[in-house]
């Protein structure tokens, strides 16, 4: 599993935040002191949530969802349907699914514990907090997607024709969550990693006091400047973003939980058909791996935290998909990762992997890695991190465009046939990505930079150029 867990007590309530490092998310398991425990923001893939459960003794008697989550399937269906916990979530967000409708102001006695409903829109119309109170004293605040450390959640996954709408809401919310005690403790959903515009490096939770004294988003009083300021800061976001909401509206589809981490074993045969009739193969394998020797055409997404984010950006929504992997990887968690996000049309595995393959006499192809000192002045650098990374420092000439853009793009890069390219990002994992996007678009002469613009700077001692 791709999750830490961590424990904290805030005024006398024990409380386990599941972070999930590849999406950036966090969701909460709270003690309520009776062997019971509420659950905030749980996601489709339970593992973690129910092995931090079983270490403390706890059933799961309450599912709180505090908005319609774009960038993962809730896993509160799921805990309805195998705990018989009641599922609380916002009243306007119309789910089709057995729930409590809560709207602005709504309690619920959750064993001895109060948890208050607060309307907070901006990341979402139907958007809720719940401040949860023991007795009359505030402990903490599950702010989901609205006040987040350091920063505020996006507002623009409902389109931007309404982004500007809903950041205005999103400061009214704000301030409404400002005025809670400064103690009260504050733990988002979105945290460092997220899509959903988490500053980079941030910490999971803070307090209202802390966040008063240094978020910049709370430091501005002007409406408009805080508009301005919020928008002006999002970037791009993957495409699967858009469906995961409707699907959590209706409720996710329930799993069983003791096959859901398996995949058929398909022969080299079967694989190359697939292959033929438009499934993707994705190579999870590391890059070095790949680089080595791939199925002509796979995409080079490998098996990490953020295997889930890449495989919903890379893989377009319908396509079956079929897994080559190293026998050491953990094919449960891919799976895993892959339902997280709603991607469930994995056909299979490559049995014996690329070994197999080539056994069978099928064509493999390669892809050159480079070390840092080896790019030279007949290469060209295609920089695909994201916008952010690159205006923050880069290889002088170097082209940029980000990795999820880049295959609608790829057709057009006609300059990639007249000198040899190199692909580059942070580590090399969304370099590899790339060029197997190109290649399956036509391209050759592709190289992969192992390493990042650090290692380049540390390689050849000069210095990285900044802006766009």
């Amino acid at each position: 599993m791709s999750d830490n867990t961590t424990a904290e007590n805030t005024g006398g309530i024990e409380l386990a935040a599941i972070v999930d490092e590849g999406l950036g998310n966090s969701c909460y398991l709270v003690d309520l002191g009776d062997g019971a425990a509420l659950v905030v923001d749980p996601p489709r893939d339970l593992r973690a949530v129910r092995a931090a459960a079983g270490k403390a003794g706890l059933r799961i008697r309450f599912a709180a969802d505090t908005h319609l989550h774009a960038d993962f399937l809730s896993g509160a269906v799921q805990l309805g349907h195998d705990d018989g916990a009641v599922v609380l979530a916002s009243a306007a967000g119309g789910r089709r699914f057995a729930h409590r409708g809560l709207g602005d102001g709504d309690e619920v006695d959750v064993g001895g514990l109060t948890l208050c409903a607060i309307g907070t829109p901006g990341h979402t119309d139907e958007h809720l907090s719940f401040l949860l109170r023991d007795g009359a004293s505030p402990a903490g605040v599950f702010t989901g997607g609205s006040l987040i450390v350091g920063s505020a959640a996006r507002t623009d996954l409902l389109g931007a024709d309404r982004a500007q709408e809903l950041a205005r809401a999103q400061f009214g919310s704000l301030r409404r969550l400002a005025g809670l005690p400064a103690e009260t403790a504050v733990w988002p959903t979105h945290g460092a990693g997220s899509f959903c515009s988490a500053p980079p490096g941030a910490a999971r939770t803070s307090t209202i006091g802390r966040e008063l004294a240094t978020n910049p988003l709370l430091g501005i009083a002007d409406e408009d400047h805080f508009v301005a300021q919020l928008l002006g800061s999002l970037g791009s976001f993957p495409p699967y973003f858009l469906q995961l909401a409707e699907i959590n509206r209706g409720g996710p589809a329930v799993l069983d939980a003791a096959t859901t981490g398996r995949l058929a074993e398909l022969p080299v045969s079967t694989v190359a058909q697939l292959s033929a009739e438009g499934a993707v193969v994705v190579d999870a394998r590391p890059v070095r791996d790949y680089a080595r020797a791939h199925i002509p055409g796979a995409l080079s997404i490998p098996l990490r935290a953020q295997f889930a984010t890449w495989l919903g950006w890379l893989v377009p929504a319908d396509a079956p998909i079929v897994v080559v992997r190293n026998p050491d990887q953990d094919i449960a968690e891919l799976v895993w990762q892959a339902v997280n996000i709603g991607v469930e049309q994995v056909v299979g595995e490559l049995a014996g992997g690329i070994d197999a393959w080539r056994a069978a006499g099928r064509a493999t192809a390669s892809t050159r890695l480079l070390r840092p000192e080896e790019i030279g002045e007949q290469h060209r650098v295609l920089d695909v991190r994201q916008d952010t990374e690159f205006t923050s420092g880069h290889l002088p000439q170097a082209r940029h465009i980000e990795l999820g853009s880049l295959a609608q793009a790829a057709h057009g890069l006609t300059e990639l046939t007249v000198a040899p390219t190199v692909l580059m990002c942070g580590h090399g994992e969304r370099a590899a990505g790339a060029a197997s996007v190109l290649e399956r678009a036509g391209h050759h002469d592709l190289a992969v930079l192992v390493g990042g613009p650090a290692d380049w700077m540390q390689a050849t001692g000069r210095h990285l150029e900044t802006g766009s």
